[in-house]
């Protein structure tokens, strides 16, 4: 049985990666840093449905605890053949009300933890010379949205780390790809007053949101077969927005 990593899977998009790749036939490893409950509720989730997973607290933006996580994944299946990078925070702000507290914790989430992850599972999937990492990162990276100065400049490092990862890691038979999603429905975009959604909905030419569940599909094709010759690439699933 092959084993996922998904960060920041207690709800919303990791939430879904966790259920299609469980539904897929992986073991699937559900991290989380504090919602232990909702955490549970989606391993819950995963076995009602025939599934097999686990519980692993960890906050990626710190490397000893990623160490730990990674070491105990290995301990319980023996392998990591695929992580899915998709914890992160969203924290608006405009240029100059940014604060410094804001910028660290954007960089140290969004971006040193995709590469302390990305490291530790890419060290594990090493031995076996096989293995794929999804990093999540946003429409955003590539498209204009004010307020999001700090949060695009992070996705726009995944996208760049993308593709040095695919680079550096192609000759260990690890492939490096992302996904950046438009306006997802998560609990995130329910907190958007309803104008504002409105506006956002009236930019995208496919005339909806995209759902948890379609980000998950592309996550679950890009770890499979047909994708096997896939790397270094940013999957852009944004209903046309940044056309």
């Amino acid at each position: 049985m092959k084993v996922a990593v998904i960060t920041g899977a207690s709800r919303g998009i990791g939430r879904a990666c966790a259920e299609r790749l469980a539904a897929d036939g992986y073991a699937v490893v559900i991290n989380y840093s504090h919602s232990e409950r909702q955490a549970l509720d989606v391993l819950n989730s995963v076995l009602d449905n025939r599934g097999t997973g686990m519980l692993c607290r960890a906050d990626v933006a710190d490397s000893k605890a990623v160490q730990g996580m990674m070491r105990k994944v290995i301990s319980t299946y023996g392998q990591i053949d695929v992580l899915v990078n998709n914890a992160g925070i969203v924290r608006d702000e405009y240029l100059f009300m940014l604060n410094g507290e804001t910028l660290d914790r954007c960089m140290d989430i969004n971006v040193k933890g995709y590469f302390y992850c990305a490291q530790q599972a890419a060290l594990k999937m090493f031995r076996k010379k096989s293995g794929v990492i999804i990093n999540m990162s946003s429409v955003s990276s590539q498209t204009a949205i004010a307020g999001q100065s700090v949060y695009s400049a992070t996705k726009g490092a995944v996208n760049s780390m993308t593709r040095t990862m695919a680079k550096e890691l192609a000759p260990y038979g690890i492939r490096v790809n992302a996904v950046a999603p438009g306006f997802i429905e998560t609990e995130m975009m329910n907190s958007i007053p309803a104008e504002k959604r409105g506006e956002y909905l009236n930019a995208i030419p496919m005339g909806r949101f995209g759902t948890a569940e379609d980000v998950a599909n592309a996550v679950s094709m890009l770890c499979g077969d047909s994708c096997a010759y896939m790397t270094g690439q940013t999957l852009v699933l944004d209903g046309g927005l940044s056309l």
